[in-house]
């Protein structure tokens, strides 16, 4: 079986002809999809992005460990106040570490919402990381001055709050604010 086949149209081009909406005669420009310097990410701007990823394990991390600090919760619930019954204890427990985990788990939610949202050059996801991190420094001073803050919940109070910092450093070095105008310009 053979396919028909029909004769090349006149002047002998055999190529396949086009409608002229089809395509765009200009030729291209040589930069048209070459990414522009200035909007790829720095390297601060990726390193921030995974300490915020680092950041995000932390806080999972934290909500892990409130379910083996059960009994630190209960010996600082009974010590702030001996004349609660066993079951208003265990109700101060559960609420305590429900209160914990939920709390944390918004906390790994905002450290994934700013990974995402400094990495694609959201100048008020810097704005953002700038308040969420004064408020960990608040916490953090806040946990310093509690009785019933176990020595594990500090110690990773303490590393969340170096890494905060270290994350607001890169964030504000020149080449991610070239970075953030960059992406403000571009709309």
């Amino acid at each position: 079986m053979s396919t028909p086949t029909s004769d090349p149209p006149e002047g002998g081009n055999t190529e396949p002809q086009q409608a002229a909406w089809a395509s765009d005669s200009r030729p291209a420009h040589p930069m048209a999809h070459a990414p522009r310097p200035d909007l790829e990410q720095p390297p601060s701007i990726r390193t921030a992005v995974r300490l915020m990823w680092l950041g995000a394990a932390l806080s999972a991390l934290g909500v892990l460990l409130t379910f083996t600090q059960t009994d630190a919760i209960r010996e600082a619930i009974e010590d702030s106040d001996s004349s609660l019954s066993q079951s208003e204890i265990d109700t101060a427990v559960n609420v305590g570490v429900g209160f914990s985990v939920v709390l944390g788990l918004v906390g790994v939610g905002l450290w994934l919402w700013m990974a995402w949202a400094n990495g694609q050059g959201k100048s008020w996801a810097r704005i953002m990381a700038t308040v969420l991190g004064i408020l960990n420094v608040l916490g953090t001073l806040a946990n310093l001055v509690s009785a019933s803050t176990t020595p594990l919940t500090l110690a990773l109070a303490v590393v969340s709050l170096v890494l905060a910092a270290a994350i607001l450093v890169l964030l504000y070095r020149p080449d991610s604010t070239r970075f953030f105008e960059a992406h403000s310009r571009a709309g």
